[in-house]
């Protein structure tokens, strides 16, 4: 037995009975703690289950593990006998309109109960953290509810997937490397597949938290998330069946185009951060441009217009999994054709690519190796988005009707010359 009282220990058990003391706080502002359907424990209860599972912790450090189990025993006996008696009362009651007896606060106890004896073995920082956790989960209890209450059979659905293929298949799949030059890592491509089915589902959950008839300028901001191209082609081809609405949707065109430089930011710094720093300079010019052109825009004009439906498959992941199909060719063809025939038809290569998948483009440049793998795949990049807005502006002038084109060919243009800027700049650096 080694029960050592000293300031490291009176912190600790300070700490748990200021855990119980800020949850009971909550309990009583929230009203659980008084009226006629007043729970066991307020303010000062909690502070003592706090503490009382302070000294329980403190004692099994010490050894005496019979009298710590018998004191948590006897806290955790209370919390039980006190719902007992709620849900006894609550179960007598005449009323249709009786609240139903929840668990919530005899729960909380024993969370308190818990993280006391946590902190009396010496780990008051978990228990400060938890208590906090706790403490905003109990206060935010509309809010939570709310927000249950707008999730929909789709979002449930696609959680639930993206939980099993993150938790379950991830961890089963090999690491590799595998095949020529090392390229086939299954796990690793896997990864990709989360990281863009999740970029998916936050677009349409944002797309969601929208709504309907919010302009078609914030439905094109989100689809940059998950595709600009796509965005582009969609809006080109709507703005012949809505010429009225050209304006908003050439806006829409112009923040997919400002947004996917974002993306393309945020997946570089993810998988690589360097190429990041070396990105910069090349990103710059373009991202200033397309800020500047989508304020522009949104301030001239009525960005009004019914928002696109949401899609009916929130992770997108026969999408994902067909970009990362495409992603282990480029893999395999990159460094063949680095091998063969240099930098040159790696940069070559990368314009070809930014046509088609800025994704893919972006994930192959990040796996680049050499001596001047970082400079080489910034520059990859930045061509190929430069081809990619190329492309989205030819598409916006062959598709579009003509109010439509007038706007998001001035925008995209000057975002491709603020692009081209950007690729001198990033040589010259």
């Amino acid at each position: 037995m080694n029960l050592n009282v000293d300031l490291t220990t009176a912190a600790a058990l300070a700490v748990a009975a200021l855990a119980g003391l800020a949850v009971g706080v909550e309990r009583e502002w929230s009203g659980h703690a008084s009226g006629p359907n007043a729970r066991f424990a307020g303010a000062r209860s909690f502070l003592l289950l706090g503490l009382l599972g302070g000294i329980a912790g403190w004692l099994l450090a010490g050894g005496l593990t019979a009298v710590s189990v018998l004191l948590l025993a006897a806290g955790s006996a209370l919390s039980v006998a006190a719902y007992v008696m709620a849900a006894r009362r609550g179960g007598s009651s005449t009323s249709p309109d009786e609240t139903p007896i929840g668990g919530t606060t005899e729960v909380a106890a024993l969370v308190v109960l818990a993280i006391g004896a946590v902190s009396g073995l010496g780990y008051p920082l978990l228990t400060s953290g938890v208590a906090a956790v706790m403490v905003l989960a109990l206060a935010e209890k509309t809010r939570i509810h709310s927000a249950i209450g707008r999730i929909g059979q789709p979002e449930l659905k696609a959680a639930l997937q993206f939980a099993v293929l993150a938790l379950v298949i991830l961890p089963l799949l090999p690491a590799g490397p595998y095949g020529p030059f090392g390229s086939v890592r299954p796990r690793s491509l896997w990864v990709l597949v989360l990281v863009f089915s999740g970029l998916n589902f936050a677009g349409y959950l944002a797309g969601r938290a929208i709504g309907a008839r919010r302009g078609y300028n914030l439905t094109g901001v989100i689809g940059g998330l998950v595709s600009s191209t796509a965005v582009t082609l969609r809006f080109s081809l709507k703005s012949r069946e809505e010429p009225a609405a050209s304006q908003g949707l050439a806006l829409g065109v112009v923040g997919a185009c400002t947004v996917v430089i974002v993306r393309v930011l945020a997946v570089t710094t993810i998988l690589r951060p360097t190429v990041t720093v070396a990105l910069l300079p090349y990103f710059v010019p373009a991202l200033v441009m397309g800020a500047v052109a989508y304020a522009i825009i949104w301030r001239r004009g009525d960005n009004a217009g019914e928002s696109l439906a949401p899609s009916k498959n929130p992770l997108g992941l026969w999408e994902a999994i067909k970009m990362a199909v495409a992603f282990q060719l480029v893999l395999l063809l990159v460094p063949l054709a680095q091998q063969v025939w240099g930098s040159s038809a790696v940069v070559v290569s990368a314009a070809l690519l930014g046509l088609t998948d800025m994704d893919a483009l972006t994930l192959s440049m990040t796996r680049l190796d050499g001596p001047d793998a970082v400079a080489l795949g910034a520059l990859g990049i930045a061509v190929g988005l430069l081809a990619n807005t190329i492309l989205k502006l030819s598409l916006s002038l062959v598709l579009g009707a003509v109010p439509f084109r007038r706007v998001a060919a001035t925008g995209l243009a000057l975002i491709a010359m603020a692009s081209a800027f950007g690729i001198w700049i990033g040589r010259s650096v």
